[in-house]
């Protein structure tokens, strides 16, 4: 048996495949879970015998979305210095007070609005944010800058 937290990558009437947020790992579902792709599961799974290669869910804890959104705000001022300091390409995890990160990213500044799609269509973010435990992550970009915040 597993117990943890998985993305549901895909998800239909009789089937679906979950991946661990933590350690990558990814399982079939030989039944349907009251999910839909791209949700958050926490539960705990087991093997099927007599092979082992597709898993049933033994408990179901929580079923959830975590919102990644744009926002209209500019990244702080410690993002933004921050970005000054790094070159182009780098990324810079800042940890907030009480729960969550920020992430700084440096990108060329005629790439801004397309490091901010790929952050928002990245299945990768909504992962980080399950692991870290937190409920909704907010993007914010100014010209070569690109802050990603995990928020409780």
């Amino acid at each position: 048996m597993k117990q943890g937290t998985f993305y549901v990558t895909s998800a239909d009437a009789e089937s679906a495949v979950i991946r661990d947020v933590t350690d990558g790992q990814v399982h079939t579902l030989s039944e349907a879970i009251d999910a839909d792709a791209g949700e958050i599961i926490d539960a705990t799974i087991e093997a099927e015998p007599p092979m082992e290669v597709a898993y049933r869910v033994v408990e179901l804890d929580r079923t959830y979305a975590v919102p990644v959104e744009e926002s209209a705000e500019p990244p702080t001022k410690q993002a933004v210095d921050t970005a000054a300091e790094q070159a182009v390409g780098e990324v810079t995890r800042h940890e907030r007070a009480g729960t969550g990160e920020v992430h700084v990213l440096t990108v060329p500044e005629d790439a801004t609005d397309d490091a901010v799609a790929d952050v928002l269509d990245d299945e990768a973010t909504v992962e980080r944010a399950a692991e870290m435990g937190v409920d909704r992550v907010e993007i914010r970009s100014q010209t070569g800058v690109v802050s990603v915040r995990y928020l409780p």
